[in-house]
């Protein structure tokens, strides 16, 4: 998978902009605070269909515009696509690609693969356990759209239950038959979830754990840890969970047991990454699953996804750095940084960002 060009108006600091990549490293630098991260989001965009950054899409669109507009092309072993997204002031998005409207997000995420390595993903190890059940549905969701489905159907029957339980709580109505009818459908959907997450973890810790082996000798293990704790994961069980819950839920006010509050836990041997390790093997460990999930995305699309690396040079010392360099060389990277001196890989194409704008300056390191 490749991306080719890039085109963006009244994108972030951006004003009307055109970047075209090549299929090695894409290096682009600049001092902070000048733009470079929002062209990988712009990239993002196009493949979660949504930022990595805000919540409000409107917060994109430059200062004292009415709109913005993104284009990009890109490529798989199959066909070229160009994907168009348009955003105006009042919230209204659009996508199309190769002109054809897309109007559900699962639609969006079968095109394009792309996975972004940033600073902050170290909190996908330390952070808060929603911080590790986003990576997980994030890294499925590109796989299998069938999942982003169930996930948003899950979720919307989660909110009516939560709804009914604080309504019973207070009226002290504890025989109310439609929590049985939300305990249904959410084991339905829950019981799916479950399974997905379960062997996406499976197989991405049979490559995570080689690969940290491969850079620096220790055993990395991943965990899945449902709260719904079962010997065979499926409806029927995860109903009976609910079910055995309903009077503690009734008393709580809110849904203590399922999907929505599992866990994914990361270990060294048999220490626990986010209580023992140091902030270098917490590091390594975060390198470790990204690479880990650029193998499964080829594993099953066969082909590799387009790697996101927002200035991360700073990071890693000169060993990561040195097996991130050996590990890029067949895939398309784009790249973030603050000077060109801690670029690495096989070099594309330079771009310098300064002051809102993109010069392609790869002629003048030749």
């Amino acid at each position: 998978m490749k991306i080719e060009k890039l085109s963006v108006r009244n994108f972030r600091n951006y004003e009307c902009e055109e970047i075209t990549f090549g299929e090695n490293t894409n290096i682009i630098f600049g001092n902070n605070a000048q733009g470079k991260t929002n062209i990988l989001e712009a990239i993002f965009l196009f493949s979660h269909g949504r930022s990595h950054r805000t919540k409000s899409d409107t917060e994109m669109i430059k200062f004292g515009s009415d709109f913005m507009k993104l284009c990009l092309e890109f490529c798989d072993s199959d066909r070229e696509y160009k994907a168009v997204l348009q955003l105006s002031k009042n919230g209204k998005k659009s996508i199309t690609i190769n002109n054809v409207p897309i109007t559900k997000l699962s639609m969006l995420m079968r095109y394009l693969n792309v996975v972004m390595f940033s600073p902050e993903d170290l909190q996908i190890i330390k952070g808060a356990p929603l911080l590790r059940r986003h990576f997980l549905d994030e890294a499925i969701s590109q796989l299998y759209p069938v999942y982003l489905k169930r996930l948003i159907s899950y979720h919307k029957n989660l909110a009516q239950k939560n709804n009914l339980l604080k309504k019973m709580r207070f009226s002290g109505n504890t025989n109310d038959g439609m929590l049985d009818v939300w305990n249904e459908q959410l084991s339905d959907d829950g019981a799916f979830i479950m399974k997905y997450r379960a062997d996406f973890t499976e197989k991405l810790n049979s490559f995570s754990s080689d690969i940290h082996k491969e850079i620096c000798g220790e055993i990395l293990n991943l965990l899945y840890t449902p709260s719904i704790d079962c010997d065979i994961i499926d409806k029927d069980n995860f109903y009976n969970k609910l079910s055995v819950a309903a009077e503690r839920e009734i008393e709580n006010g809110s849904s203590l047991y399922g999907i929505q509050r599992d866990e994914i836990r990361f270990f060294i041997g048999d220490k626990e990454i986010k209580n023992y390790a140091s902030q270098g093997q917490q590091r390594t460990a975060v390198l470790s699953l990204k690479m880990a999930q650029t193998e499964l995305i080829k594993d099953i699309r066969g082909e590799y996804p387009v790697l996101l690396l927002d200035d991360i040079m700073s990071e890693l010392d000169s060993l990561r750095r040195s097996y991130l360099a050996g590990k890029i060389a067949d895939k398309q990277v784009i790249l973030t940084c603050t000077d060109t001196d801690s670029a690495i890989g096989k070099t594309s194409a330079v771009y310098k960002v300064e002051n809102g704008g993109i010069e392609n300056v790869s002629a003048s390191r030749k």
